[in-house]
């Protein structure tokens, strides 16, 4: 699949993981922000086709999630994710032809208790 920012410098070569199956949202401090659903696709499967160095990266916290955005329009692209670092959450809204209103409801999972910020 392809996938855009709202500007168009970046765009991304997707195969998903499970098709738009995996979508889901995050109730973490950042991702209850941003609300966007993402769906999942392996590390190897997200290629940068455009606008590589538009990308900017945000991380906090324990620094495991990396998002990437359009430094331009702002958009939410991906990002690794922090529960399985092989596979990268992909903005739903960023995949041409499809509208996540129409797939709702897309379940929400628990980022706030997360394991990987759990102290041992």
């Amino acid at each position: 699949m392809k996938a855009s920012c709202h500007c168009g410098a970046v765009v991304l070569e997707v195969t998903l993981l499970d098709g738009l199956e995996t979508a889901g949202r995050c109730t973490c401090s950042f991702c209850r922000r941003r609300a966007a659903p993402a769906v999942v696709a392996r590390k190897g499967d997200v290629r940068v086709v455009q606008g590589t160095d538009t990308l900017t990266l945000y991380q906090w916290g324990t620094q495991t999630a990396r998002h990437h955005f359009c430094k331009i329009c702002g958009i939410y692209m991906y990002h690794n994710q922090r529960a399985n670092h092989d596979h990268i959450g992909v903005n739903m809204g960023t995949l041409e032809g499809v509208n996540p209103s129409e797939h709702e409801p897309i379940p929400w999972t628990d980022g706030i208790n997360h394991p990987s910020d759990r102290k041992p």
